[in-house]
């Protein structure tokens, strides 16, 4: 079942991506590692020193604000993020039959997708971006997300000719059982963006166990 790991059964606000929980699926099943029986080449997961600091609340929210003026709505065409060398197109994602996000092509590797119904990269509220960590090939556009640390810097060109800049708050992993719904996908009163792929850990059984997550805000354009 083509599902995206931990994305919404149901959306019911698009502009805040509010969603419920969902099983890990093929997706996150590891099948390069699978294959060449090396967990060795496992991807990077983020350490403790990358999580939300929590001075202000139990998810970091409460004391946000704007660091820059919003963007007006604009559909997102490429994601650049320079500290792990990702230079990525993007494709709208829609939803499936069951209401979950759907997912890029898993044999097209270097592509990203957003979830074209909710929040455009830049305005305000919390933009999804979601991408495969391996294929059968091998790693693929978010392989080396949880090597990103806090301060790096996340470019989205925007269908606008604008450029959309955002600066890493944090990078988390989480284990599929208890994922964050509303922190990781919640509204935000500033523009914020989730960049998604899978990981937490792996295993040869049943592939990798949650998800490694990018927050990150927008701190300017041009």
């Amino acid at each position: 079942m083509r599902r995206f790991p931990r994305y919404g059964t149901r959306f019911g606000n698009p502009a805040d991506a509010a969603m419920a929980a969902l099983t890990v699926f093929a997706l996150c099943s590891g099948a390069w590692l699978l294959r060449d029986a090396a967990e060795t080449h496992a991807p990077p997961q983020p350490s403790a020193a990358q999580a939300r600091a929590g001075q202000d609340g139990q998810d970091g929210r409460a004391g946000e604000r704007p660091a820059v003026p919003a963007l007006p709505p604009s559909p997102p065409d490429r994601i650049r993020i320079p500290a792990i060398r990702v230079n990525a197109p993007l494709t709208g994602l829609g939803l499936t039959r069951t209401g979950s996000l759907d997912v890029p092509p898993a044999e097209r590797k270097n592509l990203a997708g957003w979830y074209e119904a909710g929040t455009t990269p830049g305005e305000r509220g919390t933009a999804i971006v979601a991408g495969h960590v391996d294929n059968a090939d091998g790693p693929a556009v978010f392989y080396g997300l949880g090597a990103l640390a806090k301060g790096a810097t996340v470019e989205v060109d925007r269908r606008d000719g604008s450029v959309a800049v955002f600066t890493v708050d944090a990078v988390e992993a989480y284990a599929a059982k208890g994922f964050p719904d509303e922190k990781v996908y919640g509204a935000a009163r500033r523009p914020e963006l989730r960049v998604i792929t899978c990981g937490g850990g792996y295993s040869r059984g049943s592939g990798y166990q949650g998800n490694v997550v990018v927050f990150a805000h927008l701190t300017g354009s041009r």
